[in-house]
């Protein structure tokens, strides 16, 4: 996994999946169930060793350890222990076809998922959705969006970046400040075709020519969904965990904290590089990211973030 040593999640080091199953039915049996056990076991092991613990509690038990976690656990800490149970490319594919199928399009998820992730972590997300839902992803985005966020978010599925020296920031100044009307097709044709590295030199370039930063012609020019997917694919192509840290501020800093985000994002980053999202969400917002979640959570649910989250800075 991409810069898989910048996790806050390690694989943990004396692993027994055998023992961590048995643990994990001790803490759910009889009456009560001990949620620190579990948080404690879960969020200290690595994702591929808790899809080991998954199987060796089927092996010893004959039972599902995520049914039987859903049925003892409650509320926002199962719904972060649950996606926690899922394998991390698996767990993308189920979030992108809970927000296109459930009641109206969570855009925001499709939003982060396209535009953050690798071009081999898309295409196996692409190839987990096929196989656990049965239709293409690309093809559900289409029956549920439109228009030139539709296209854009078709070409970000289909992994089309390719790198290539074309002198392209010309078309971009062309395609929004010079001239009256957006060509909004010019937008993303280039943001969706490039590869971040070259992407980065174009921003630079367009900030010479234009003399201002993409992200502020995107959001003259650019309105609603389609603002903020450009706005994610620039800023992702930057930093992604500068996307992520502003992310996660984000979610807890609304009126009533966007737990879901949340979740989703400190479980979906804490192999990958949590350890550089904490960092720059200290040095951006002038608070360590453990003390937000701190002030913002509480009870287990809080404590199973602030493992996820891995320390204090």
């Amino acid at each position: 996994m991409a810069n898989a040593t910048r996790g806050s999640v390690k694989p943990f080091v004396n692993f027994n999946a055998k023992h961590d199953a048995e643990v994990l039915r001790k803490a759910m049996k009889g009456i009560g169930t001990d949620e620190d056990v579990i948080l404690m076991l879960l969020a200290a092991r690595s994702n591929a060793q808790r899809q080991e613990i998954k199987a060796a509690y089927k092996k010893a038990f004959g039972k599902d350890l995520g049914k039987d976690l859903r049925s003892e656990l409650g509320g926002k800490l199962e719904d972060l222990i649950v996606a926690l149970m899922y394998p991390s490319i698996l767990y993308d594919a189920h979030e992108l076809h809970k927000a296109i199928k459930g009641v109206g399009t969570e855009d925001e998820v499709l939003i982060e998922i396209l535009a953050s992730r690798t071009c081999d972590e898309i295409k196996d997300i692409a190839k987990a959705y096929k196989k656990e839902y049965g239709s293409k992803l690309e093809k559900d985005i289409m029956g549920d969006t439109s228009g030139h966020y539709q296209r854009l978010l078709v070409i970000l599925a289909q992994v089309k970046k390719c790198v290539c020296s074309l002198i392209v920031f010309q078309e971009l100044f062309a395609a929004g400040e010079e001239k009256f009307g957006t060509d909004e097709d010019k937008f993303i044709n280039i943001l969706g075709n490039r590869s971040a590295e070259h992407l980065r030199k174009v921003f630079d370039a367009y900030k010479k020519i234009a003399g201002c930063d993409i992200e502020e012609s995107i959001k003259d020019e650019c309105t609603g969904n389609l603002e903020a997917l450009l706005l994610a694919v620039v800023k992702c192509a930057k930093s992604v965990p500068a996307y992520f840290a502003e992310s996660i501020r984000e979610s807890m800093r609304r009126a009533g904290t966007d737990d879901e985000s949340l979740i989703r994002i400190m479980v979906s980053r804490s192999e990958r590089d949590m350890l550089d999202i904490r960092a720059i969400y200290k040095k951006k917002f002038g608070e360590s990211l453990y003390s937000t979640i701190q002030e913002d959570t509480e009870g287990d649910y809080q404590k199973a973030l602030h493992y996820l989250c891995g320390g204090n800075d």
